[in-house]
């Protein structure tokens, strides 16, 4: 979920020209480097928006967590130096690092801890995943680097979800203002945004670590149009497009110049439906819709073939996967008589808006022919990155759209009350509920795997592919992520040799 642009032109502004020698020079200079993007994110407060390209800039870059999640998917310190968990799995006793302080020079302590969950649990509070501290009975700061945080309900990945960037700890006197000048604990600050073409950050030498980060200086550009990424790659304007489209990525597999990465994910990419819409909100509608769908032609389509079918909200290689694509499988004839059952008369017309991502726009032109066979007419609107999250998101004004849920631990969406996609069930919240207080993993797995088949037999939406992400970078460029559990771009991880 994110915001696009072009990439820069001659008419671009003055701040974004003065920007370009540094990408230029980045592979001479060797201590700096130049990554691209595909979207622009509306702001760089991660605790405030939905974006996944907010954390693509800031996460553990400007802003630290408590741990820190691993290419691997592995939990480790890193604001917290060491934690212990009681016998209930309830109650988090965490040990702070020392010594540190945020880049307005205040100091971080349990106290900036204390308020950042808060803040993020408070009525008022965008975080996307409010839902997590709001589940905190309460955060106590017991001195200067002591915090223990009691949950009302034990959850397995609380961890990893402290390692998300939702729960970036931020200072208390500049976090109003983080979604335009970011402060944080981490070992680069933010220079220069010029709007619509790059973010750039430097190297913070007040940092608690400053002796680890190689690089001094990163530039993030934004270049959304695919054939565009191509050729910034190949004129060496950029080191490295982690998440590149995949029809970019033909020509670079036998080129050495190059090295190609392809990751795993924790993705799911979702014709999402609204539920609350009529007719979407008779299930057999939305069973005639998975129906439809030829998962595998969406996948050549939309992703070049670099993505898996899912039937649910869960990817293979989660713990506690069941496949589920056989729920719902590509049936014409039954999603015919289904449409037919619900008494709806054809043509029905329904709006798909899709985002500006490739994928999207890609996927959304297939599904629409494939749901055309059956008499249901998607009338397409592209729509920019902005405009989805007001007019879907937070408005919930569509019926079909396409959008990839990066977040590895997200079931937790369907119990929303008030979530975009309108999804209300007491079936599914009870047993939400029972995974979230397993604490035995064989038990865990199982309400996992009834979980999935809840939502799938619900169909509560077109579930179409696990996605591969795929970095093209230069070939000296090491320390790039293997795989992505979360979209982060580590920049202290990078070197070059």
């Amino acid at each position: 979920m994110i915001n696009r642009r072009h990439v820069l032109t001659s008419a671009a502004s003055g701040a974004a020209l003065a920007a370009l020698p540094w990408a230029a020079a980045a592979q001479g200079k060797k201590d700096s480097v130049v990554l691209a993007m595909t979207l622009e994110p509306p702001g760089l407060d991660p605790t405030a928006g939905a974006a996944s390209a907010i954390a693509e800039i800031v996460q553990y870059n400007i802003f630290e967590t408590l741990t820190k999640i691993n290419s691997d998917g592995s939990v480790s310190p890193l604001l917290a130096e060491s934690w212990e968990v009681s016998p209930d799995l309830k109650t988090y006793t965490f040990k702070l690092r020392k010594g540190v302080k945020f880049q307005n020079g205040e100091p971080f302590n349990a106290k900036a801890v204390k308020f950042s969950f808060e803040r993020a649990a408070a009525e008022k509070s965008t975080n996307k995943d409010k839902r997590t501290f709001a589940s905190m009975e309460s955060v106590a700061a017991i001195d200067d680097y002591t915090v223990v945080i009691l949950n009302k309900a034990l959850d397995p990945d609380f961890l990893f979800l402290m390692g998300q960037a939702t729960a970036a700890i931020v200072e208390p006197k500049s976090a109003d203002g983080n979604a335009t000048k970011p402060v944080g604990t981490g070992p680069y600050q933010l220079s220069a945004w010029a709007k619509g073409s790059s973010v750039t950050l430097s190297k913070w030498d007040g940092y608690h670590g400053a002796a680890s980060p190689k690089i001094r200086r990163v530039t993030f550009r934004f270049i959304s149009d695919p054939a565009a990424q191509v050729a910034a790659l190949l004129a060496g304007d950029v080191d490295a497009f982690p998440r590149v489209t995949p029809r970019s990525v033909v020509q670079f597999k036998t080129n050495s110049k190059f090295q190609v990465v392809v990751s795993g994910s924790r993705a799911k990419t979702i014709l999402a439906i609204n539920n609350k819409k009529k007719p979407l909100d008779d299930v057999r509608v939305r069973r005639a819709i998975a129906a439809a769908i030829d998962r595998k032609a969406v996948i050549e389509g939309a992703a070049d073939g670099y993505g898996v079918p899912i039937g649910s909200h869960y990817v293979p290689g989660a713990f506690g996967f069941v496949d589920t694509t056989g729920v719902n499988p590509f049936n014409i004839e039954k999603a015919k008589s289904l449409l037919a059952e619900a008494g709806i008369k054809t043509p029905l017309e329904l709006s798909l808006k899709l985002p500006p991502v490739p994928y999207a726009r890609q996927g959304g032109e297939v599904i629409a022919a494939q749901l055309a066979k059956i008499g249901i007419i998607a009338k397409i609107e592209n729509v920019e990155w902005a405009q989805w999250l007001s007019g879907v998101y937070t408005n919930k004004n569509y019926d079909l759209t396409i959008i990839s849920h990066v977040e590895p631990f997200d079931l937790g969406n369907f119990a929303k009350p008030g979530y975009y996609w309108g999804y209300e069930s007491a079936k599914f919240n009870a047993l939400f509920d029972k995974i979230q207080n397993a604490p035995r993993a064989a038990d865990r797995a199982k309400l996992l795997g009834e979980a999935q088949r809840l939502l799938a037999n619900d169909a509560v939406h077109g579930f179409l592919y696990q996605p591969q992400w795929i970095t093209v970078a230069n070939k000296n460029l090491k320390g790039l992520w293997k795989d992505m559990p979360v979209f982060v771009n580590d920049i202290s991880a990078l070197s070059w040799s």
